[in-house]
C-alpha cells in the first residue's frame, strides 16, 4: 500500500513538473530551432490571427502618438495624413506575418526581403524615428492636393528608412540568454533581443503541455 501510495505521489510531482516545465521546454525548442535556421518550427508555432491585429494595433497607436509631437504636420496633413499611414502599416504588417515570410525570414537569419523591410519602416514610422517635420514644405506648397502629397512623401520616407532598417537588421545581434517568465497559469512570456531590436514574445497554453504564440511586443 505504501509502494502504491508513493507511486502515486511520483507521478503526482512528475506531472505537475511536465506542466509547469513545458513552456520551458517550449522556449527551449524554440531558441533551438531559431539557431538551426529551422523557419517552419517557428512558423507553426504562431497563431497569427491573433499576433497581426496585435502588431497592427501597437503600430497604429505610436503613430497615433507621434503625430502629437507635430500639430503643425497634423494640421497641414490631417486624415490624409492618417490614412496613408495606417493603410502602409497594416499593408506591411500583412505581408510580414505570414507563415512564408516568417520561414523564409529565420531560415536566412534576418536577411532583409521586402515584406521584412515595409515591415522595419512601418515600426520607424509610427515609433518617430524619421523627421515628420520634412511634410511641412511639400504640404504648404501643394495645399490644393493634400492627399497626393503625403502618399508620395510617406513612400519616399518609408523607402529611406526600409534600406536603412535593413541593413541595421542584418547586423544586429542576438540576446544569448533571453529572460523566461511566467505573466500566468497559462500564459508566459520571453524577451531578449532579437537583431538588435528588444522583443518580447508572448505564449499561451494549448492543452495541457503545448503552447502557442500569440503576440509579440513590440519596442
Amino acid at each position: 500500500m505504501k509502494k502504491l501510495i508513493t507511486l502515486l505521489i511520483l507521478l503526482v510531482v512528475i506531472a505537475i513538473a511536465v506542466y509547469a516545465g513545458s513552456p520551458y521546454y517550449s522556449a527551449y525548442q524554440l531558441k533551438n530551432a531559431y539557431d538551426a535556421k529551422d523557419g517552419a518550427t517557428i512558423a507553426a508555432a504562431i497563431d497569427y490571427e491573433q499576433v497581426r491585429p496585435s502588431v497592427q494595433t501597437q503600430l497604429t497607436s505610436k503613430f497615433a502618438n507621434t503625430m502629437t509631437q507635430y500639430p503643425l504636420v497634423a494640421e497641414l496633413g490631417g486624415e490624409p495624413l492618417t490614412q496613408a499611414a495606417n493603410g502602409f502599416i497594416t499593408q506591411a504588417v500583412d505581408g510580414a506575418i505570414t507563415p512564408q515570410n516568417i520561414e523564409k525570414l529565420i531560415n536566412t537569419q534576418g536577411q532583409a526581403n521586402t515584406a521584412t523591410k515595409e515591415l522595419a519602416a512601418a515600426w520607424a514610422i509610427s515609433s518617430n524615428q524619421v523627421d515628420l517635420k520634412n511634410l511641412i514644405q511639400d504640404l504648404i506648397i501643394h495645399r490644393g492636393d493634400v492627399n497626393a502629397v503625403v502618399k508620395n512623401q510617406m513612400q519616399q520616407i518609408m523607402e529611406k528608412q526600409a534600406a536603412e532598417l535593413g541593413q541595421q537588421v542584418a547586423q544586429g545581434t542576438d540576446s544569448n540568454k533571453p529572460t523566461l517568465s511566467y505573466c500566468g497559469i497559462n500564459c508566459f512570456t520571453i524577451s531578449g533581443q532579437v537583431k538588435g531590436y528588444p522583443l518580447t514574445i508572448m505564449m499561451v497554453r494549448e492543452g495541457l503541455i503545448d503552447w502557442k504564440i500569440v503576440d509579440v511586443i513590440l519596442p
